[in-house]
């Protein structure tokens, strides 16, 4: 992943303490493994996502450790929770806008398969294929934006020290800054999945757009560099006279691939909800 290597990452947590560091710390290495090989295609976003939601249920746990919450809260003020606490509501608002943009995107997308189902003699399917490629732009200029949003974060995040801190304290923060880190890659690598970019190109190349289909060259002959949402939109270029069959078979792709990143999404933001809430609940313990 073009995502760097955090400063605050760590290659153990002091599992005596707390018995469930164990289990987020395999589930760290598994999404470090994803991360290290990941490319943005809708399988890779959607095993991200899944190890992701497993990431948070071990860490559910941790937060619900007694010794957990009394050490938190005992800090609050200290910079470090803030800027956890900070953190999670800029995940948790990236999430909710990368999930209402994949709802958008599919609302078009099947507007756009409706019409060429149904299309005539007409001009028909070249208003819908128009109005597709103005949605398209200004989607990916958002995207672009989020985009940035994650390259700020990223530069800012983690810059507390822990220094004079309980042990058992540090081992908590750490995770949860691990955590953090990785919400921050696996969006990275989502939202370079619906501009068209490569994940694993240098950060000052992030917000380029790709320049799709120079010459004719067909997805099924480049599959590995093109993902779902490219060959559709190197399809509008020949939709017309193009054979049906492709076409539809290429919505079909981009459908399907949609609809298992929503879910996915949709079970991440129901974990960072939940998160959030532990921690702001943490934060209210006398």
């Amino acid at each position: 992943m073009a995502i760097s290597k955090h400063h605050v990452r760590s290659n153990s947590f002091p599992s005596q303490s707390h018995p469930s560091s164990t289990r987020i710390e395999q589930e760290l290495t598994k999404m470090k493994a994803w991360e290290a090989t990941s490319t943005p295609t809708s399988d890779s976003i959607t095993t991200g996502l899944s190890f992701l939601e497993d990431l948070y249920i071990s860490l559910e746990d941790l937060l619900n450790m007694s010794s957990t919450q009394k050490a938190i809260s005992h800090l609050q003020g200290e910079k470090f929770v803030e800027e956890l606490l900070d953190s999670s509501v800029k995940i948790l608002d990236i999430c909710g806008i990368t999930r209402d943009t994949m709802s958008q995107i599919k609302e078009n997308v099947q507007t756009l398969h409706s019409a060429l189902r149904r299309r005539k003699a007409d001009s028909s399917i070249e208003s819908s294929v128009a109005e597709y490629k103005f949605f398209t732009k200004k989607m990916k200029k958002n995207v672009t934006n989020l985009i940035t949003s994650l390259k700020h974060m990223e530069s800012k995040f983690g810059a507390s020290s822990l220094l004079n801190q309980d042990q058992d304290l540090v081992a908590v923060i750490t995770v949860l800054r691990e955590v953090i880190a990785m919400n921050l890659s696996i969006f990275q690598s989502l939202l370079s999945f619906l501009v068209g970019s490569s994940s694993k190109s240098k950060a000052t190349k992030w917000l380029k757009v790709t320049k799709l289909m120079q010459k004719r060259v067909t997805c099924e002959e480049n599959m590995e560099n093109f993902n779902e949402l490219q060959c559709l939109e190197a399809s509008l270029r020949t939709l017309i006279s193009e054979g049906s069959n492709v076409a539809h078979e290429r919505f079909e792709a981009l459908e399907n691939a949609i609809e298992s990143i929503e879910n996915g999404l949709e079970n991440i933001f129901r974990r960072l909800v939940k998160t959030r809430v532990c921690l702001l609940n943490i934060m209210t313990l006398s």
